[in-house]
């Protein structure tokens, strides 16, 4: 075990992760100049096209100093903060962590949360310094930020160049050094904890894990605590850039074991794995429960497509244990799931893996959160979807979840976060100096308000540099009302929502104009109305295609066209009783982009 060394790399979006990990691979020569690629670890198309980390990675490396071999098990994990769950499994599974800052951008906000989580769970820190390659590297100043945040020497900082090269001789010594070895007794009852799984449509779902106390064997007779199930450990391995298969694997150690589940639901990550004949006492505490910031249904195009939806849903909360859902069924749509997601970039990515992986088209519906409706009776109705939501005159009244929200930002932008929370209903209540130009602002604000567009707003008017963090409080009263949209008369579910009485009337204005813009023309008027209750709050209306039949008349009395026009006009009332109105996906998704 003391040869063990398990870390993950940490940083901000575009710090050089991932292409500090291709080069660690490189010259522990895990992988050959032929496998060499750029973004190794990021396997999916996704990944590598947005040039983003996804999942977290792990790889076995090997590696010789002073004549003693070493095995390193690293994890490279996203920087996205929708991604912060993948980040938090990765930190439960290891004893260090790089932190990787950008020598030409400085400490940025997910930096500075990734490091709390580090911190939290007491995994020793090394301050990697990347990017010093670059023209615009300001080492000096960054260096001293990071003395600032982590109280470490100045000598203690690794300055490298992920893309050159440079330093990564010193980065594997540190790893070894400073990293300390896994604890655990290898002779102990087995106690491993499952980090992340992933469905193989051969194998069925292979789970990996980290061994804390015993050790696995091929064939062993194992048992999965949270669920109780119990399994044969067909296969046990290493992972290499290729899954290895190997006979034991000891404590201290990650691995995979595969054992033929079929069933997704039998393998939750966070759970424990353990043999059957001779148990561990306790559970491993596995990572906090996640916390969906955003709710909205996922509908297949084709109603028949719902069984193989759910499946699909199934496969991917496997390999996205952030991913939450459960049925739900739509007037409008059909049967579908209402699912919750981390942010708006968790729920956009998790649409295109279902289309891309899975081959499912889905419609998504607008965002929203849940409410406590009281009626008039003092019934209290948990509301998920606003057209679940009772008549006006049946509502006493509504309750919305208040949330405390945590931003770490540069002192320069506090003006405009300050008065980006006001507009959403925010009310400050804190405000603390980290350091001499890093703040903390704590508010207390409707969960409703960060659905939409708040993490947009707030990376743009901090250029990247806030961070956000929140945690539920509690329900707390509100005057909210529910705003329908009609197409001809007909509400459409899927568009309605819940929304504070004073934003209503502007809301229902520009919806109505979007969906102007993105419903096509047919062959009859179709009006677009925005309504609380039984009042229209504002109307458009899509413009028929319309053929010029008096184009035939030339000259003659006025009485011809009329006729003419009087019976084309017959048509379009009877084709608008019978016509359809096609709403396309990018009208669901029209609302969240309302102030573009």
């Amino acid at each position: 075990m003391e040869n063990i060394r398990n870390f993950c790399i940490i940083a901000h979006i575009d710090h050089g992760k991932s292409t500090l990990a291709d080069r660690l691979l490189e010259y522990t020569e895990t992988v050959s100049a032929r496998e060499s690629q750029n973004q190794l670890l990021d396997d999916m198309d996704l990944e590598r096209e947005r040039g983003i980390t996804i999942k977290s990675h792990a790889i076995q490396m090997k590696y010789e100093l002073n004549g003693k071999h070493y095995n390193l098990n690293l994890i490279d994990t996203p920087g996205h903060v929708d991604f912060s769950y993948e980040v938090s499994r990765s930190i439960a599974a290891c004893e260090g962590a790089l932190l990787v800052v950008d020598a030409a951008q400085g400490i940025e906000a997910q930096t500075i949360s990734n490091l709390y989580l580090a911190l939290d769970h007491n995994l020793t820190i090394i301050p990697v310094l990347n990017k010093m390659d670059l023209p615009s590297a300001m080492p000096e100043e960054v260096i001293d930020q990071i003395v600032d945040l982590i109280g470490c020497n100045r000598d203690d900082i690794i300055l490298a160049s992920g893309k050159t090269g440079y330093g990564v001789y010193d980065i594997l010594e540190a790893i070894i050094k400073k990293i300390p070895a896994p604890k655990g007794n290898p002779d102990a009852p087995l106690q491993a904890l499952i980090f992340d799984s992933v469905y193989n449509s051969y194998r069925g779902i292979i789970a990996y894990f980290r061994i804390f106390n015993g050790n696995i064997r091929k064939n062993d007779k194992v048992k999965f605590v949270n669920t109780g199930m119990e399994y044969n450990a067909d296969e046990v391995g290493i992972l290499k850039l290729e899954k290895k298969p190997v006979d034991t694997i000891y404590a201290g150690d990650v691995g995979y074991i595969i054992s033929g589940i079929k069933d997704a639901r039998e393998v939750k990550v966070g759970d424990t794995i353990t043999h059957v004949v001779n148990p561990c006492s306790d559970t491993i505490k596995g990572f906090e429960d996640v916390k969906p910031m955003v709710f909205a249904g996922i509908y297949p195009v084709e109603t028949d497509d719902f069984e193989e939806l759910r499946i699909a849903m199934d496969k991917l909360q496997l390999n996205d244990a952030s991913l939450t859902f459960e049925p739900e069924s739509s007037a409008a749509l059909g049967f579908g799931f209402r699912c919750g997601f981390l942010g708006m970039l968790h729920m956009e990515i998790v649409q295109e893996r279902l289309e891309r992986e899975f081959g499912m088209t889905v419609i998504n519906t607008v965002p929203n959160v849940s409410y406590h409706a009281f009626t008039t009776k003092g019934l209290m109705l948990v509301v998920n979807n606003p057209s679940d939501m009772p008549e006006e005159t049946h509502v006493g009244r509504i309750e919305e979840p208040y949330i405390s929200a945590q931003i770490i930002t540069k002192s320069e932008y506090i003006g405009p976060i300050i008065g980006l929370c006001i507009d959403k209903r925010g009310i400050l209540k804190n405000q603390v100096y980290l350091t001499t130009n890093r703040v903390e602002i704590t508010f207390e604000m409707p969960l409703a308000e960060i659905v939409f567009d708040f993490y947009d707003r707030l990376k743009t008017i901090s250029r990247g540099y806030a961070s956000f963090d929140y945690h539920p409080i509690e329900y707390r009263d509100a005057n909210l009302v529910k705003l329908d949209i009609l197409l001809n008369g007909d509400p459409v579910d899927a568009l309605s929502a819940l929304i504070h009485r004073e934003n209503s009337q502007q809301f229902g204005r520009k919806i109505c104009e979007k969906l102007r813009q993105l419903i096509p023309r047919q062959q009859f008027d179709i009006a677009i109305q925005a309504s609380i209750g039984a009042k229209i709050i504002a109307r458009e209306t899509v413009k028929a295609y319309r053929k010029d039949v008096t184009s035939k008349c030339y000259g003659g009395d006025i009485t011809r066209k009329r006729k003419l026009l009087e019976k084309q006009k017959k048509g379009k009332k009877r084709m608008r009783q019978v016509g359809n109105v096609e709403i396309p996906q990018s009208a669901f998704l029209a609302v969240l982009k309302l102030d573009e």
